[in-house]
Formats: structure tokens, C-alpha cells, sequence
């Protein structure tokens, strides 16, 4: 047997075949959907998935305002970040911060599910959420997946 056949293939920003894909969040669970972004974004879908590269697919969310939350968590689960100064940590619930945009409760959730490195912001930026059915990539051709297959 031939072992220098056997050579473990490992993807580069010059081989990775990059998609455009629309999710809409209509009537989908916040964590769930989320999680299934994360997961497209990375490209752990995809066969020819490399750790340390950026393989993954962009992708654009539509009707982030119109995802839900299970249980109390639309006024128990707490978003707390801090100002940097001495007793400045800050709280908003779900609802708050649902409230004032609605797309950052889902980007808040993807980005806490990439890696929290310079892989993860480059990954995050492959990431776009809107507000309605609206959207202006059209011109990327974004192919409508169903997250009911992949979950």
C-alpha cells in the first residue's frame, strides 16, 4: 500500500468556495437558530472544514424581530456589559435590548458562539442582520435555506 496517497487536505483562503445563504428567523428560537449560524459561518457543514481558516459561508438574517425566547427569559436572562470605569457595569433583560434593536440580540448570540480570537471577528463579519424581510444582497444571489434541516 501507497501511503503518500493518503495526504490529509487542508483548506486555504484561495481554495475555500465562500456561499452567500439567507436564513429567515421567523418563529425560530433564538439559541437554536443561532447556533446553526454559528455553525454555518464557521463552515463545520462543509467537507473540506479547516480550524484555523475562514471557510465558512456569509450569511444574511431576515425578520430578527420576529424570533422568540422559551421560557421567563424575556425578562430573567440579562446582557451586562461595563463602561470600563469603577462601578460601571450596566444590565439590560431580552426585552430591553429587544426593544431598542432587535438585531443585536441575535448578533450578540452568534458572536458568543465563534471563537474569541481574530478568527472569530474576521468570522463575524461574515455575518449581517435586518430588521423586516428586507434586505440590500441582492446582488450576491443568497441561496434560502430551510434550519429545519439542520437542526
Amino acid at each position: 500500500m501507497d501511503t503518500l496517497s493518503y495526504k490529509t487536505i487542508s483548506a486555504n483562503k484561495n481554495t475555500v468556495n465562500k456561499e452567500w445563504v439567507l436564513v429567515d428567523a421567523d418563529g425560530q428560537t433564538l439559541g437554536r437558530m443561532c447556533s446553526v449560524v454559528a455553525k454555518l459561518i464557521r463552515g463545520k457543514f462543509k467537507p473540506n472544514y479547516t480550524p484555523h481558516v475562514d471557510c465558512g459561508d456569509n450569511v444574511i438574517v431576515i425578520n430578527a424581530e420576529k424570533i422568540t425566547l422559551s421560557g421567563k427569559k424575556w425578562t430573567e436572562k440579562s446582557y451586562i456589559r461595563h463602561t470600563g470605569y469603577p462601578g460601571g457595569q450596566k444590565s439590560l433583560t431580552a426585552t430591553e435590548l429587544f426593544e431598542k434593536d432587535p438585531t443585536r440580540l441575535v448578533e450578540k448570540s452568534v458572536k458568543g458562539m465563534l471563537p474569541k480570537n481574530k478568527l472569530g471577528a474576521a468570522l463575524f463579519r461574515n455575518l449581517k442582520v435586518y430588521v423586516g424581510s428586507e434586505h440590500n444582497h441582492g446582488a450576491q444571489k443568497p441561496k434560502t435555506i430551510n434550519l429545519n434541516d439542520y437542526l
